[in-house]
């Protein structure tokens, strides 16, 4: 299953990367649970589909382009480590914005059950279980 969960996570950065965010929801649990950490805007737990697409409409409005792609996937045990590059236009500011930061996808049933977002890598791998 695990590689499975690997290719799912690898779609859905494909389709983020063209700004389609919209197709991951047929992978998330109904009671997916977002963990948005304190160094992160916005940051909180969001439970449920719906708490989930309330969070991505808020994240998505300031920009005029964002593109979201994986550059590391990594399997461990149920869950699935992303490198993350996102980058962006500020819908005000019209400022280009880079930002690089990690995901951990949990999965059990073949379904998201928890994404967590984490600034540095250690700290994502070892919230997988996995001590570089």
């Amino acid at each position: 299953m695990s590689q499975e969960n690997v290719q799912a996570v690898r779609g859905i950065y494909e389709r983020w990367s063209k700004g389609d965010f919209r197709e991951a929801v047929d992978f998330f649990d109904p009671l997916i649970l977002l963990v948005m950490r304190p160094e992160f805007p916005d940051a909180g737990t969001y439970l449920g589909i719906e708490r989930l697409a309330e969070y991505t409409r808020g994240f998505l409005e300031p920009w005029t382009r964002i593109m979201i792609e994986a550059d590391e996937i990594a399997e461990i045990g149920d869950s699935v480590v992303v490198g993350v590059n996102q980058s962006g236009v500020g819908i005000e500011s019209g400022a280009a914005v880079e930002f690089r930061y990690f995901h951990v996808w949990s999965f059990r049933g073949g379904k998201v059950i928890r994404l967590e977002t984490f600034r540095e890598r250690a700290e994502a791998f070892e919230a997988a279980g996995l001590r570089e």
